[in-house]
């Protein structure tokens, strides 16, 4: 189950906004959370539009979760450019490049949804 911050970011993103943290605020009264605060110029989501961004609030948090192990898998940006610099004195700025090859290989194994 997504979390309703991962929700309410998406409904702020559908309308056209960014989180930010003195418009909204999010409170747990120890059983539920809900939305404490709200000053956007728009609409504060109800219960029933908060619940349409379950599926896409469950991707975007699995996504998040990819793309923090991508990141601990992937070489630092030094050793990828250094990749790349030998990838374009050896012409192979193709799929058969250790650049590519490298990311390929972390994104195969990390795969989203």
């Amino acid at each position: 189950m997504a979390t309703l911050a991962t929700k309410v970011k998406l409904y702020i993103e559908a309308n056209s906004a960014t989180w930010d943290n003195t418009k909204v605020s999010l409170h747990n009264d120890g059983e539920d959370d809900y939305i404490k605060s709200w000053t956007y110029s728009f609409s504060k989501p109800t219960d029933s539009q908060i619940a349409t961004y379950e599926t896409a609030g469950n991707t975007a948090e699995s996504n998040y979760s990819v793309d923090i192990k991508r990141r601990t898998e992937y070489l630092s940006w030094q050793e990828q450019l250094d990749k790349l610099y030998h990838d374009i004195n050896d012409g192979k700025l193709d799929k058969t490049g250790s650049w590519y090859t490298h990311i390929k290989a972390v994104k195969d194994a990390n795969s989203k949804g």
